[in-house]
């Protein structure tokens, strides 16, 4: 694709910054040099998110033809790519729900278990994970059923939760995540093929680290279901409490042979997007890759900056474009009878907050997008934000006020036509944010 023109073509040329970052974590052409050579025995894949069915494509790709290959990954509804012509399948792919976990998924993770049986010390097990295994790899512990995990899987979601928090939680409440896929597979050496959606790559976080040895405590786990006001049936808490529920720590010598690589994170999707900003000549400045926080208040943070550079040129000299990545999150708030809740993820609001701190100043223009393409549960990746964003909506009759009290920055967007809509991308390394100063 040629590199466009930021100043004639703002809204294109941000587009192409987030294909870039995409393209830099796509599976296809991260994977072969991580992959280990064929076992004595059988390789085994297993794995779950949203890239789980790009990376057993590319598993597939790489692999020695003549080597035995088989396995399962799960993935979410509609996220298997198009199969390259003459590619042969070796690996069952399905599909199941994310966030909130569905019975599919169940289902899913009860056959990964389940080809985990009979396996030696001279099988290799490649699992493949990625962002959103979480909700797809899902065995509910020991007296919870599945509409328990889903009621939790809501209320977390809607908490204001850390996704550390939320994994802590969902790692202790399974009989699959947390370290004890890892302990099923034994003896097989298990290698983990990981692109990472957290912030800090923090592997024991990627998808509830299933194949990692977890430090967190019950203790842990309990603390946030308190902080959070999320209850659990009765019987479930007290084994939480016990210990009973405790997932395996990293002394567990069934960790001792295992390996774990990275092989697409949000830091190398930054700064492939910068690279790409500086051949258009601009200058290009990674915050961070692991911001967290309210994405409403994030948002506010990257407008008080922009401005500095468009009215001061400090800390940074214009023309530029300034990155982040990481994982905000999102408050629900309650909205008053009849009033319709609203729609919308992480990166729409996050835009919300900055349109609404940047009050129309010019030369500042931003996109937000979630890698995956899908912004939390909708059908867009993000919005488009532009100097004249809240003057077109107030000729609409639209308060940007009213869209964030009712966490509505779908509605919002799609009425102004910003949505940025791109499809699944078969990738996920988390939020990707650049802001434009001209």
């Amino acid at each position: 694709m040629p590199i466009l023109n930021p100043v004639n073509q703002p809204r294109q040329f941000l587009e192409y910054l987030f294909q870039v970052a995409v393209h830099r974590a796509l599976p296809l052409h991260n994977t072969v040099a991580f992959l280990p050579p064929p076992p004595k025995g059988r390789t085994l894949v297993l794995g779950a998110g949203k890239a789980a069915g790009a990376m057993a494509q590319a598993v597939e790709a790489h692999w020695p033809a003549d080597a035995p290959l088989s396995g399962l990954v799960v993935t979410r509804y509609h996220h298997i790519p198009t199969r390259p012509p003459g590619l042969s399948q070796r690996i069952d792919v399905v599909e199941a729900a994310h966030p909130v976990p569905d019975d599919a998924g169940m289902a899913a993770s009860e056959r990964i278990l389940a080809l985990t049986q009979g396996l030696t010390k001279d099988d290799l097990v490649l699992c493949l994970i990625s962002g959103g295994g979480s909700a797809l790899l899902m065995l509910p512990a020991e007296g919870l059923m599945l509409q328990d995990k889903q009621r939790i899987s809501r209320e977390l979601l809607h908490s204001g939760a850390t996704i550390s928090e939320m994994n802590c939680v969902r790692k202790h409440l399974s009989r699959i995540k947390g370290g004890r896929l890892a302990l099923a597979c034994a003896p097989a050496r298990v290698v983990t093929l990981a692109i990472s959606d957290v912030p800090g790559d923090d592997l024991t976080v990627i998808a509830s680290g299933p194949t990692v040895a977890d430090p967190s405590t019950s203790e842990e786990a309990l603390s946030i279901l308190k902080r959070y006001r999320i209850a659990l049936p009765e019987p479930v808490a007290e084994l939480l409490a016990s210990g009973v529920l405790e997932t395996p720590k990293p002394d567990n010598p069934a960790f001792y042979d295992h390996s774990i690589h990275l092989i697409a994170t949000p830091q190398q999707s930054l700064e492939a997007a910068a690279d790409a900003a500086r051949a258009a000549g601009l200058a290009a400045y990674i915050l961070s890759d692991e911001m967290e926080g309210e994405s409403r208040e994030v948002g506010k943070v990257h407008a008080a900056l922009a401005r500095a550079v468009a009215r001061k040129a400090q800390p940074f000299q214009k023309p530029c474009v300034i990155l982040s990545g990481g994982e905000t999150t999102v408050t629900v708030r309650p909205v008053a009878p009849g009033t319709p809740r609203g729609r919308g993820g992480r990166a729409g609001e996050f835009c919300l907050g900055l349109a609404q701190a940047l009050q129309g100043q010019a030369h500042v223009f931003a996109l937000a997008a979630d890698t995956d393409g899908i912004d939390g549960v909708e059908d867009n990746a993000g919005a488009w934000v532009e100097p004249a964003t809240l003057e077109r909506a107030k000729c609409l009759g639209m308060k940007l006020d009213e869209y964030l009290d009712r966490n509505d920055a779908y509605g919002y967007f799609a009425a102004l036509g910003d949505l940025v809509t791109t499809g699944p991308t078969h990738t996920n390394v988390n939020d990707f944010r650049v802001v434009l100063v001209l």
